[in-house]
């Protein structure tokens, strides 16, 4: 576990976006840790995955 990956999956009236590490999955749910929070998805209700690369370095208020 740990993988950065984002997770597109079904919520009440389209698709959302979960961003973030990949923490657990087993049969029925997954859990990615976001930014903002942790998101359990069914896996039911995932339409599709992938790992993605690390974020980018923050750059600092003295860049650019």
């Amino acid at each position: 576990m740990g993988t950065r990956v984002v997770v597109r999956y079904r919520i009440p009236g389209g698709l959302t976006d979960a961003l973030g590490y990949l923490r657990s999955v087993d049969e029925e749910r997954c859990m990615v840790e976001t930014r903002s929070s942790e998101v359990v998805i069914d896996l039911a209700d995932v339409q599709a995955a992938k790992p993605v690369p690390p974020p980018p370095p923050r750059r600092s208020a003295r860049d650019g």
